[in-house]
């Protein structure tokens, strides 16, 4: 490879703009699924979509970042950086205006699903580069670059509410999707002039094949099956073309573990065993990070009962801590490793949920605070962890884990809390209104597990054959305020601290094996 810039060879003016238009670039992003939040309901009753095709939509701004993610990080070393980018601003620009032109479930999905293929590059892209272009200080630039996605939800949900609050009736969905447009245009600009550091896997000419081989037939295994699971759970949603096998699930879970064993034997490795357990915790860490978030407003309106607050809010405040305490990330790790800070972070988010789901009057905001404090630095600190440790696998190892964390959002992280939730508002209302459980009570599934919720659809036609007093005492037990969702919202958190108090174990076993090794030490390739 000729004409190789090193991250040495900028200049400090160079380095600030380089970093800073992968910031805007991943702010664009964060205002994205600020608008998905925010509107998914309202162009769900727009377009005449179910709840089920709303959350298909959702979904499809998410699972196709890890396809882009993992697919780009194999071909970035030759493509460069900036023509990626390039593609990513054509993506989110197209998503945006079409998304706004849709008028059809199937135009939305596809123009969501531009969203998430954009967003996906530009992971794929901004995490390289900024390992690049600071190699001695990974994890607080990663951290701070990390900022970006708070920072985009926040500025995307704040840019909704104030421009709504200015007009009678709002200013309609389809032009609140326009916001990200903004972001995206000042980071294309910004990305122009630039130059950009090679990475420094391709630099200290470590080989093609040894990048392989970091991540080898285990993390490939567990990629594999998530990616199979949820590109089939899509095919079999979005199309008659097959049945779903009711046994979809461990038959994902054998071509997974086919596929890691075949490209194992094909780059001969079984890849690095800490490496792969980064990975498989990415599982937790979704759950407790983006899985939360997503349930965030259905978990915090029970607790917020009484209060004259939108529980929306909560994500924006969580947002605004999150990007206070990143943007300041360097002060905190002099004190902690990265595995050391994971393993603090555990302790908070797993008191702060679990505090929640019992907390009242000022303790809520309290409890609130802790959580969003503790799940401020996993994404972030997983990333530098892996790039500090295992540099040889350059920008696949890097993206591979978020890629990883991001699918398991989907697949499992979100669902799980779902499940749960539905569970519990059956076994409240099958106490407190048996008469709507025998007339409303379904199946549901969630992987190779089944469990009883309510059909909300059964639940209505079962409700308007009741007389009005009827009605008003139902409501009590099953509505939105009802005594079923406080006790359902109150249990999914006291579940949900389970995945962080699992992390701060894990995490803190992985301090402890550094401690007893000498303590934490990056990998700079340069100085091997």
């Amino acid at each position: 490879m000729t004409n190789q810039i090193h991250a040495s060879d900028l200049s400090e003016r160079e380095k600030r703009l380089l970093f800073w238009a992968s910031f805007l670039s991943l702010t664009a992003a964060g205002v994205g699924f600020a608008f998905r939040m925010a509107k998914g309901g309202e162009y769900g009753e727009a377009l005449g979509l179910s709840n089920q095709q709303v959350g298909e939509v959702f979904g499809a701004s998410l699972w196709p970042i890890a396809l882009t993610m993992i697919g780009f990080s194999l071909v970035v070393d030759r493509t460069g950086y900036k023509v990626p980018m390039i593609g990513a601003f054509v993506l989110q620009v197209v998503s945006a205006v079409g998304i706004c032109m849709s008028e059809s479930y199937q135009s939305l999905y596809l123009f969501t699903i531009c969203a998430g293929l954009g967003h996906g590059i530009i992971e794929a892209v901004i995490n390289p580069i900024c390992a690049a272009v600071y190699p001695k200080e990974k994890t607080k630039w990663l951290t701070i670059l990390h900022a970006a996605w708070p920072a985009g939800m926040m500025l995307g949900t704040l840019a909704i509410i104030s421009s709504d609050s200015l007009f009678d009736g709002g200013v309609g969905w389809q032009m609140h999707s326009l916001w990200m447009v903004i972001p995206a245009v000042a980071y294309l600009f910004m990305y122009m002039p630039c130059k950009f550091p090679v990475d420094e896997r391709v630099l200290a000419g470590v080989p093609y094949r040894e990048m392989l081989q970091q991540v080898g037939a285990l993390t490939a295994a567990l990629a594999a099956f998530l990616m199979t699971y949820e590109i089939g759970n899509q095919i079999f949603q979005l199309t008659d073309w097959f049945e779903k096998p009711d046994d979809w699930f461990r038959i994902s879970l054998g071509a997974g573990i086919a596929l890691g064993l075949g490209f194992g034997l094909l780059v001969g490795s079984l890849g690095r065993p800490l490496f792969f357990l980064m990975c498989l915790l990415m599982i937790p860490v979704a759950t407790a990070e983006l899985g939360t978030d997503a349930w965030i407003r259905n978990l915090m309106a029970p607790v917020l009962t009484g209060y004259e607050i939108n529980p929306a809010m909560a994500l924006v405040f969580s947002a605004a801590i999150m990007l206070t305490l990143r943007v300041f990330a360097g002060g905190v790790l002099k004190f902690f490793s990265p595995p050391g800070l994971l393993c603090v972070s555990g302790v908070l988010s797993a008191v702060g949920l679990y505090w929640l789901a019992g907390a009242t009057g000022a303790a809520v905001f309290v409890a609130f605070v802790l959580y969003a404090m503790g799940q401020t630095y996993y994404w972030p600190c997983i990333l530098g962890f892996t790039s500090e440790r295992y540099p040889r696998g350059g920008a696949l190892t890097l993206n591979t884990v978020s890629a990883i964390g991001l699918l398991s959002f989907g697949v499992i992280g979100a669902p799980i809390l779902g499940a749960f939730f539905d569970e519990s508002i059956h076994e409240s209302v099958v106490a407190d209104a048996p008469e709507l459980a025998e007339s409303a009570t379904t199946d549901g599934d969630f992987m190779w597990m089944t469990h009883k919720k309510i059909d909300a659809a059964m639940a209505g036609e079962f409700a308007a054959s009741l007389s009005e007093a009827e009605q008003a005492s139902l409501a009590e037990v099953y509505s939105d305020s009802g005594s079923a969702q406080l006790e359902a919202g109150r249990g999914a958190l006291k579940f949900a601290a389970r995945f962080p108090a699992l992390l701060f174990v894990v995490f803190g076993l992985i301090a402890l094996y550094f401690r007893s090794k000498g303590g934490y030490k990056p990998i700079i390739l340069n100085e091997e």
